[in-house]
């Protein structure tokens, strides 16, 4: 196994086991829609079951949320093998997406609905019940985007070959 392929793998199945342990460790120890404080108000573990998308948006059947998260799962293993993703930053942040799009696909799946514990707000304005996965997904996207976006990153990004050596790229 090339380490590209390895740095993206153990990124992917860390997030999953760290989704799926905390996820199991919530179910089991909070009770449904009950807030827990961690950091005051700001910080709260509440278990919610998700039956909508990321965030608890657009509620509804479970069907066409499992379609996208394998056409998701689709497209981060199809930009993993394109030279822009090549290096270890991209491999890392397409890693954690992966991670985080089973681990929501899982819960789906299996269970129906995705269990969503972690809740950040102030008061009432608080932001929509959240996990792991989609902390993953999210944070990947937007860094992945921000490292493709920014100047002159093909010059000075380093890839590696088929045999796992490490050319220039540009």
């Amino acid at each position: 196994m090339s380490r590209r392929l390895g740095l993206f793998l153990a990124c992917a199945g860390g997030v999953l086991v760290l989704d799926q342990l905390t996820k199991w460790l919530v179910s089991t120890r909070l009770l449904l829609g009950q807030p827990v404080s961690v950091l005051g108000d700001f910080v709260r573990l509440t278990l919610v079951h998700n039956r909508g998308a990321a965030f608890g948006l657009f509620p509804g059947s479970r069907v066409p949320f499992i379609i996208v998260s394998v056409l998701a799962i689709a497209v981060v293993l199809y930009l993993f093998q394109r030279d822009a993703y090549r290096s270890a930053p991209s491999r890392v942040l397409l890693g954690g997406i992966l991670g985080g799009a089973l681990g929501n696909l899982i819960d789906r799946a299996r269970l129906g609905y995705v269990v969503d514990f972690i809740e950040v707000g102030v008061g009432s304005l608080r932001w929509p019940v959240f996990n792991v996965a989609d902390s993953a997904v999210t944070l990947g996207v937007i860094f992945l985007a921000w490292i493709l976006t920014r100047p002159g990153r093909h010059a000075a990004a380093p890839v590696e070959d088929s045999s796992g050596s490490t050319v220039a790229s540009g």
